[in-house]
């Protein structure tokens, strides 16, 4: 069976990268996206290896299985690509790429994932990540430590704990397949647009119905809109739908698509980096897999942080828990200064506070009996003293308990 679906990639800089390191492909079968990283150009070579390395995949395979072993055997060829790409040039050292690669076999998508680019499927009106990322700050997530939306901002959370890169032979690539079928929208992106654009605006933005090209337009402007900070690459692939059939040559962008194809720069002069031969650039990388030790220190530096969090709510919390009781006594106080004239069983009597009370705390306590029977009042005096009668201080509520007094003087 051929696979029946269209499909759109698109890639853009960014607003803030001098150059775009990423890469991706749409063809009849193949589609994947390839985020770079390292200095001097070698996101750019690294990528593009990735892509030149998995083109010959977009084809037709009897079986999911054998889909997913060549996929994966493509993908470690690829790593021992960039491992000799950096032994012909050293300046290149420290380069890897992430790769996110679907292919459709009949009813069914087979996947390989590393790195964090993603993969997604929008499916009766939800969208679902099919792949996880291998970052630091993704293990703080799965362990409970974090919690996804922390992650979003944490500022570790673009250290890579695995990557397809120059120093590993055989690279542990996540490989699985599910079944798809029609009316399905699969997004493979970098985390250019999965870092700035959240999964409901993604979303939402998948289930408008538009053409995968319109579609991809839409969420590259959403990421440009954020600042879009990293470079930015997006594949759109619907299965079957609406749309028609796009046929033709594939659509290769970003690096991969420099009509020079992986070929590499000049070395620049000048003093190399002690942790990597010319390293430096003008446009450093975002992210990289970390050492044993450093990823230690990163556990560490996390612990910290996480007790400076702890120990900033325990402060805000008395800070804010003090200010309430605070501003209760000062009003507690201040009522204290109020009286008012009211009845106590059958005499009139000076209160302390004001009427109101606080709940079951009352704000009033009788401050002086005056020793005036409520029998001995007019109808109308008795009626205002029952009710109340406020007053400003003790000398004012005196002033009205000698207006009430009998004219006998009781």
């Amino acid at each position: 069976m051929v696979f029946e679906g269209s499909s759109a990639a698109i890639s853009h800089t960014g607003k803030v990268r001098s150059n775009n390191q990423d890469s991706g492909y749409a063809g009849s079968n193949l589609f994947v996206v390839a985020d770079g990283m390292g200095g001097h150009a070698g996101g750019d070579v690294a990528s593009s290896i990735a892509i030149a390395r998995l083109e010959d995949l977009d084809r037709h395979f009897d079986s999911t299985t054998e889909a997913e072993r060549t996929l994966q055997e493509a993908i470690t060829d690829a790593a021992a690509d960039l491992i000799d790409m950096v032994a012909r040039r050293p300046e290149l050292a420290g380069m890897g790429t992430t790769v996110s690669a679907l292919i459709m076999v009949d009813d069914y998508a087979v996947i390989a994932h590393i790195g964090d680019s993603r993969i997604y499927l929008y499916r009766d009106g939800a969208l679902t990540q099919i792949t996880a990322d291998h970052t630091f700050v993704q293990r703080l997530v799965d362990s409970g430590r974090i919690t996804p939306e922390e992650a979003r901002y944490h500022p570790r959370r673009s250290v890579l704990m695995r990557v397809l890169g120059d120093m590993d032979t055989d690279p542990e690539i996540d490989t699985f397949i599910m079944p798809t079928q029609p009316g399905d929208r699969w997004l493979l992106c970098s985390d250019g647009l999965s870092g700035v654009v959240d999964d409901a605006h993604t979303a939402k933005t998948m289930g408008l119905g538009l053409a995968p090209a319109r579609t991809a337009d839409n969420l590259l402007k959403q990421a440009l809109d954020a600042g879009a900070p990293d470079n930015v690459t997006v594949v759109i692939v619907d299965v079957g739908g609406q749309h028609p059939l796009l046929t033709g040559t594939p659509t290769i962008v970003g690096s991969a698509s420099n009509p020079e194809g992986i070929a590499v720069p000049a070395a620049r002069s000048g003093r190399p980096s002690w942790l990597h031969p010319a390293r430096q650039a003008a446009n450093e990388p975002s992210h990289y897999e970390p050492d044993a030790d450093f990823l230690e220190e990163l556990i560490e530096e996390d612990r910290r942080r996480a007790r400076r969090r702890r120990i900033t709510w325990i402060v805000g919390f008395v800070i804010v828990i003090a200010l309430i009781v605070g501003g209760l006594i000062a009003a507690y106080n201040w009522t204290q200064t109020r009286f008012y004239v009211g009845a106590d069983l059958d005499t009139v009597v000076v209160f302390q506070g004001i009427q109101q009370n606080l709940g079951p705390i009352p704000l009033s306590s009788p401050y002086e009996d005056t020793g005036i029977p409520l029998e001995d009042l007019t109808y109308f005096q008795r009626l205002a003293v029952e009710e109340t009668i406020s007053a400003g201080s003790l000398d004012e509520a005196r002033e009205i308990v000698e207006r009430l007094r009998p004219k006998d003087g009781r």
